[in-house]
């Protein structure tokens, strides 16, 4: 709980900084977190550096001042690193990622799911149904694809904290229920 809201700070502190700065500024905040996550996601020894009180604040600028470098992140970016390296809030950087992301979203319209199918869907298939959800929705969807041969037929909607359930394996488990039940 303690790091969601940790996480959740840090991002509100640099959102409303990209904000000030106007909507591009923003976007390549979003973007060059977005990279650093990605670099931590790879090498969790570093997470692991950050996260220990053994290295110090210096040890640590210097472990993520190579990862900017790597990557050449923008200024703003940089000083909110050496900031978290100070505060000793590094080891927060992929939540503070993923809560800045979801602000980024809700601040450009743009709604995140998924679509789960029991078969491979055609990608002319897969542009048709974002494309009707976009409108149903009157807002921009990005959508990933998932394949799981075991709801059998159908498809699993996930957008946002709505699921829509419309795979054969629902259809047959609330079917079984209302035999049991007598119905």
């Amino acid at each position: 709980m303690t790091d969601n809201i940790i996480a959740r700070r840090y991002a509100k502190a640099l959102f409303s900084l990209g904000l000030e700065k106007g909507g591009d500024e923003l976007a390549a905040y979003g973007k060059d977190l977005a990279a650093l996550a990605e670099i931590l996601k790879g090498s969790p020894e570093a997470l692991k550096v950050f996260r220990n009180p053994i290295f110090g604040a210096q040890d640590k600028k210097v472990v993520i001042g190579k990862m900017m470098d790597k990557l050449a992140v923008g200024q703003m970016v940089r000083n909110f690193c050496l900031l978290l390296a100070d505060k000793d809030r590094l080891g927060y950087l992929p939540q503070i990622q993923v809560v800045f992301a979801e602000l980024l979203d809700a601040h450009q319209g743009v709604l995140r799911g998924s679509l789960v199918t029991a078969v491979e869907v055609p990608d002319a298939r897969k542009e048709a149904i974002k494309q009707q959800l976009e409108s149903q929705a009157k807002a921009k969807l990005v959508l990933g694809y998932e394949i799981d041969p075991g709801i059998l037929g159908g498809v699993v909607l996930k957008v946002g904290d709505k699921v829509l359930d419309a795979s054969l394996r629902a259809q047959l488990s609330m079917l079984k229920e209302q035999i049991i039940r007598g119905e």
